[in-house]
């Protein structure tokens, strides 16, 4: 018996992700300014309207107009027949203070430390079925996109248009080894004077071919381009997009769990971000040091309590060592405090607008912290040690 496996990424130039990006783009130039911000930002885009609301408590001033126009504009919406065009925008702007509620909670006092930004459960995940330690199908999803936007860019296809979609379906034997991709699937926003079949071809040879191994299509694989056969009409003007609405997208492509908390605009007292950085930090490297094929960890916290209320692993029959013992290995190596997470990974000066599109993990395109395998050799010991 076969099983399948789906995963799905999306350009820079989808709504949803223009919204992450700019989040991300207010918050780390905030970020630089002013370190220990305090930064929730949410946006909204709509045909010829950007909308920035949240809460944001900083001793600096940053220019949200100008941040919000710049990114559209790198992004590639810089022209009016795009249906969305950086320098002819509505730009709203609806930002608060941080409740003070919340702030007693998590602010580092001489009788407190710091807590954490909000209570809830986050996941961090890997699996040796990739270089980067992530699942196939996502990975390939996440590569299939960087590169359509990379031909758009380098105008190798110069009639593509900022938004798009990729989908990559994966089939494995019963005993979960991969055997191939039934299906591909790629849309891609266009001119509108090209047609269906040049773009097929285009897309099937300079984005297909160039990134999936040749091996990992057969004759029966389906290869889906722009299947409603036109997209011309795309971005905000075609759909609406919002901060947080592709958080399957930036993790694990829908292979492991998520706690619901997106992470862009956020900064890392919000455990959102920080812990789920955390977590991944710890699954790559339990899985690269070969205490488990694969690993899914759960941390949960309590607003405004350091400590984390729990932790839980499945690696999902694949350990090599108990998974009481890999819990006992995390709890003495990896501190969970929102603090600790945020000193040990540098999250107050990481540039996070890079990872508001293509995804936060498994990233080989660039230095991540919570990517390095830096506890690697240390964890290998326990392959054959008895006791922690």
């Amino acid at each position: 018996m076969y099983k399948y496996f789906t995963s799905e990424s999306v350009t820079e130039g989808h709504p949803d992700k223009i919204c992450d990006q700019i989040s991300d783009a207010i918050l780390e130039e905030i970020l630089s300014r002013d370190p220990s911000a305090r930064v929730a930002v949410e946006t909204l885009v709509s045909t010829g309207l950007v909308l920035v609301a949240g809460e944001v408590t900083t001793e600096t001033y940053v220019d949200i107009q100008k941040i919000v126009r710049d990114k559209v504009e790198a992004i590639g919406y810089d022209r009016g027949k795009y249906g969305f065009d950086a320098q002819n925008l509505a730009v709203l702007v609806c930002l608060n203070e941080q409740s003070k509620d919340i702030a007693m909670g998590v602010d580092e006092t001489t009788e407190k430390e710091q807590g954490a930004g909000d209570q809830g459960m986050m996941f961090g995940y890997a699996i040796n079925q990739t270089p980067t330690y992530m699942p196939i199908s996502h990975y390939y999803a996440s590569l299939l996109a960087r590169r359509l936007a990379f031909v758009r860019k380098e105008n190798i296809l110069d009639y593509l248009r900022p938004d798009g979609k990729t989908q990559v379906t994966a089939k494995f034997s019963d005993d979960g080894k991969f055997l191939f991709f039934t299906d591909i699937l790629i849309s891609t926003q266009h001119a509108q004077d090209i047609s269906q079949e040049q773009i097929r071809e285009d897309i099937i040879n300079h984005v297909i071919k160039v990134v999936v191994p040749e091996d990992y299509i057969k004759e029966d694989t389906k290869i889906h381009v722009n299947p409603t056969g036109r997209f011309v009409v795309g971005g905000p003007q075609g759909d609406s997009g919002l901060t947080g609405r592709k958080i399957i997208v930036d993790t694990y492509g829908g292979r492991a769990h998520h706690g619901g908390g997106a992470f862009s605009g956020k900064d890392p007292s919000k455990v959102d971000r920080s812990a789920a950085y955390a977590t991944r930090h710890i699954a790559k490297n339990i899985v690269a040091a070969g205490l488990a094929d694969e690993i899914e960890i759960q941390v949960s916290y309590a607003i405004g309590e350091a400590k984390p209320v729990s932790i839980g692993i499945d690696c999902f029959n694949t350990e090599k060592i108990s998974e009481v013992k890999i819990i006992k290995i995390i709890e003495k190596h990896f501190d969970l405090r929102p603090k600790a997470i945020i000193d040990r990974l540098k999250l107050r000066s990481v540039k996070y607008s890079q990872v508001a599109a293509y995804g936060h993990f498994g990233r080989d395109d660039l230095d991540l912290p919570w990517e390095k395998l830096d506890m690697v050799d240390l964890l290998k010991t326990y392959l054959t040690k008895d006791v922690i």
